[in-house]
């Protein structure tokens, strides 16, 4: 057990194995960060820094070793990892964090830890997504929506019925039969930048979207919720449109409105991500998928921004490529750069 700095330095002094991913530590007179079993010259203990996460000494502004590269994956803990999503995925009861971590012969701390930094959610994070996307496949194809809730890994239909408001935006039931007791008003009107359809549940505003035709857009709408009554007769949006067209010609100001968001739990962890971009900067798609935990899901990001709902209120026109280049948006280029351009 490793819980105290007389600990940390012991374990760098021997290059502990075990160590690795349980702490990093920076070297003040050089300005790096390395891993316990770093092969480099063994620093002065009264030089030395501790860190729980590579992130974090970053942030205390040490750069990474070349030696060691404590900034990217170790390949074993990342095996580790990956067998223990496996574990999860396979078993029809989620697997508790003692039993997880003995399977990969770590502390419950550290391999909850090693979790959280590798996958960007914590072991039960990832089992409740996991059987929410199980969920949403099951619910299209099992013959009841019983059998889909215990197929997918949940204990009970009360369960299911908790979360699926949040996960799903509407019941089990709803989501199955694509949405027939939803109503949604929406509203049609000109912008700066083409025709701009907004659309609302009783919980929130669900789509805002552009394009040059407004029959595409209710296309978009009718196809997004297919079973769903939409009603153009919306006279509650007319304040929420205010406020849209408002942050179009000053978008410094800010878009604060109430919002009903459906997607994955991937999807909407990449859009969180985008609501935290402030107006007049980007983020690569790279970056992005470092932000949430995912580095080498770039392209995964990138769906996600594609199936982004709501232009502007998460604003995935902020997500550029690594190379500058204004990329995949989902209601055209020419209004990306444009947006940019105001913000900027």
């Amino acid at each position: 057990m490793i819980t105290t700095d007389n600990d940390r330095f012991s374990a760098i002094i021997h290059r502990d194995p075990r160590a690795d991913g349980a702490f990093f530590y920076a070297v003040k007179t050089t300005g790096i960060y390395c891993r316990p079993t770093c092969s480099s010259r063994r620093p002065n203990r009264k030089n030395i820094l501790f860190f729980t996460s590579a992130h974090e000494a970053q942030s205390a502004g040490f750069r990474p070793c070349r030696k060691c590269t404590p900034h990217k994956p170790n390949r074993h803990h990342a095996q580790l990892i990956l067998n223990a999503c496996r574990q999860i995925d396979s078993s029809q009861d989620e697997p508790t964090l003692s039993e997880l971590s003995t399977s990969a012969g770590l502390s419950k701390f550290h391999f909850q830890r090693l979790f959280k930094s590798t996958v960007g959610l914590s072991p039960k994070q990832y089992a409740a997504a996991r059987r929410q996307n199980r969920l949403r496949d099951q619910l299209q194809s099992s013959p009841t929506i019983t059998n889909a809730i215990y197929s997918s890994g949940f204990n009970s239909p009360s369960r299911a019925y908790e979360t699926a408001t949040s996960n799903l935006g509407m019941t089990p039931r709803n989501f199955r039969r694509g949405a027939p007791n939803l109503t949604i008003h929406y509203a049609l009107t000109q912008t700066s930048l083409g025709q701009m359809l907004v659309a609302a549940t009783k919980r929130g505003i669900c789509m805002i979207a552009f394009h040059d035709s407004p029959n595409v857009l209710l296309s978009e709408l009718k196809k997004s919720f297919p079973k769903a009554t939409l009603t153009d007769n919306a006279p509650n949006l007319s304040k929420n449109i205010q406020s849209i067209l408002r942050f179009l010609d000053h978008p410094r100001l800010g878009l604060n409105l109430p919002l009903d968001i459906q997607g994955t739990s991937f999807q909407q962890r990449v859009w969180r991500a985008l609501q935290q971009i402030p107006p007049g900067q980007t983020l690569s798609y790279k970056n992005l998928a470092k932000t949430i935990g995912r580095p080498k899901a770039i392209r995964a990001v990138g769906a996600a921004c594609a199936k982004n709902n709501l232009s502007l209120a998460i604003p995935c026109h902020r997500a550029i490529s690594s190379t500058g280049a204004l990329t995949g948006y989902r209601w055209g280029i020419q209004r990306k750069k444009e947006l940019l351009r105001r913000e900027s």
